[in-house]
């Protein structure tokens, strides 16, 4: 029977054939936490657990809130640490190493045809490299925690054909915004979501990462793309070449397909408070921008801040827009470093900070005013995502972010010649 990329791998992890519906036992390559792992250690104990099932598949990233904002997440994170020597688990990086979804491919852990399960809804992301990647509960990860495996429902496929050539100024992010303004929030619920077509054979590792994360805001369980030539250049080294690519069977049943050509695509922008609010940024009005944000697990790639330097040019940031530019990941801020990015920013007028998640969660680094506006690279704008509820975020790609940070209001990135 034809299947597709999640049936296949769902049949190979639990050893008989799986077709989408049903629910099995699944064990996860790997099984990521960050900062909320305090909270999970107390659910796995009260779960009666002692010692973690297989300490090497969990792999545990603080990126939230860091550096610690307060005594208590000092607290939480003090907690990890003495927990992960406790418990022998070796897979751990702390506050200077960068966001779990950028540090995770990077360090080696995301394969081709393997299953990352995530309790951050953002997991999707590490579809991008040919994985079945998933967010899942606290209390789901304490369980893995506890017995190394996980009862899942095995999605069904729906297929986004994706062709053409992205116009100057148009990237990964737009097209994304623009999928989820046609489908809705909840266009994909619990559904696998499958990206193919010429577009994306030709697409950079960061685009499908970009495609893979959003996919979250779509309701699905899963996104991913077949690996494409730049997706396997860039494993090279990273993990063993033995990779094992998995694609979805011609004649599989996807339960619904759509097509995109984004030579026609212009810049898009999703305004609050929903992420399907999505419109091309003229549409969204003469609005005055306070706070710009480059960073976070969606643009946080070095070829972001290529592309928001390409807008920039030899301008200067508006004195009245806050910029604030973090990196993905040490491994992004350091190259950053090397071909001076951080310095023609910085020089612009923007503030360089830590990697990490920074203000996109509101823990801390850049909260917003009462009725202040943000316009962010990141994947949420609903009501107090940032950290204040009275505040307004407004999402876009790093070149209408930029655009927008130099002129201090929401422009089209094509406007700036």
């Amino acid at each position: 029977m034809p299947k597709t990329f999640t049936e296949k791998i769902f049949s190979e992890n639990v050893g008989h054939d799986v077709s989408a519906g049903e629910i099995v036992m699944v064990s996860p390559d790997v099984a990521l936490s960050h900062d909320n792992t305090a909270a999970i250690i107390s659910t796995f104990e009260k779960m009666g657990g002692k010692k973690v099932n297989d300490p090497t598949r969990h792999v545990i990233v603080l990126d939230h809130c860091v550096p610690a904002a307060d005594s208590k997440h000092a607290a939480n994170h003090q907690k990890i640490r003495e927990w992960v020597q406790e418990q022998d688990i070796m897979n751990f990086f702390d506050t200077n190493s960068g966001i779990c979804h950028q540090v995770l491919p990077e360090k080696g852990y995301v394969k081709p045809g393997s299953v990352v399960l995530g309790s951050d809804s953002h997991t999707t992301t590490h579809g991008a490299f040919g994985a079945f990647a998933a967010g899942i509960g606290r209390s789901e990860l304490a369980c893995i925690m506890v017995t190394g495996k996980l009862w899942l429902r095995c999605p069904e496929t729906m297929r986004i054909n994706i062709t053409g050539e992205f116009p100057d100024r148009v990237s990964a992010k737009d097209l994304a915004l623009r999928i989820i303004g046609d489908i809705g929030a909840d266009g994909g619920l619990y559904r696998a979501v499958e990206f193919c077509g010429d577009a994306v054979e030709r697409m950079s590792v960061g685009d499908l990462m970009i495609l893979c994360n959003l996919t979250a805001e779509m309701g699905a369980k899963n996104g991913y793309a077949i690996p494409n030539e730049n997706v396997i250049d860039w494993l090279y080294g990273r993990v063993n070449n033995d990779l094992k690519i998995v694609e979805s069977d011609p004649d599989a049943e996807f339960v619904a397909e759509m097509r995109f050509d984004v030579s026609a695509l212009a810049p898009q922008i999703a305004s609050p408070h929903a992420v399907d609010n999505v419109s091309g940024v003229p549409e969204a009005g003469n609005i005055t921008v306070h706070q710009a944000l480059l960073g976070t697990c969606t643009n946080g790639r070095i070829e972001d801040f290529h592309s928001a330097l390409e807008v920039l040019g030899d301008r200067k940031i508006n004195p009245n827009v806050r910029t604030l530019v973090f990196p993905a990941s040490k491994e992004v801020y350091e190259e950053g470093l090397k071909d001076e990015t951080w310095l023609k920013l910085s020089e612009a007028g923007a503030t360089i900070m830590n990697p990490g998640c920074g203000p996109c969660l509101g823990a801390h680094e850049g909260v917003l005013a009462d009725g202040e506006v943000c316009i962010s690279t990141a994947n949420r704008n609903f009501k107090g995502r940032m950290g204040n509820p009275n505040s307004f975020i407004y999402l876009g790609s790093p070149e209408s972010v930029m655009a927008s940070a130099v002129t201090g209001k929401i422009t089209d990135p094509r406007e700036l010649t």
